[in-house]
């Protein structure tokens, strides 16, 4: 029980830490003083990115500590956030990388987008009777 407790107060506060971490973004790319635009977007997409990072952590520490009991649910959790994390890291790049004339930083909201449609499809049509590899399950 107290580890419980435990595992959700960590939980929290990186989840916190990061939520600060987005909301001090400007302040951060205003400190770099007069640069182009293109500078901007990707000081704006990493700072937001490591936010992100962490109060997804936060929310996969919850989720992991909430379902821990039940297989079946906590890998549905774990997909759905992970589904969820590449979407809005998709969005951060279509709206910041994207936009720069750096080709890798154009494809990689596309590779997120098709990543989260795989695990999505995995997710909505894994089979109740079979474990994550295929096999049926053994209980």
């Amino acid at each position: 029980m107290l580890s419980d407790v435990l595992f959700y107060l960590g939980a929290i506060v990186i989840f916190l830490w990061g939520s600060a971490h987005i909301a001090a973004t400007p302040p951060i790319v205003k400190g770099f003083g007069e640069i182009s635009l293109d500078n901007r977007r990707i000081i704006t997409m990493e700072a937001v990115a490591e936010g992100l990072l962490l109060g997804f952590i936060g929310l996969l520490v919850i989720t992991t500590t909430l379902l821990k009991d039940d297989s079946e649910q906590l890998a549905n959790g774990i997909y759905l956030l992970s589904a969820v994390a590449l979407f809005v890291m998709a969005g951060l790049s279509w709206m910041t990388g994207a936009k720069t004339p750096i080709l890798p930083m154009k494809i990689c909201p596309i590779i997120q987008d098709v990543r989260r449609l795989f695990m999505d499809y995995r997710r909505n049509h894994l089979n109740k009777n079979q474990h994550l590899d295929n096999k049926p399950h053994p209980c």
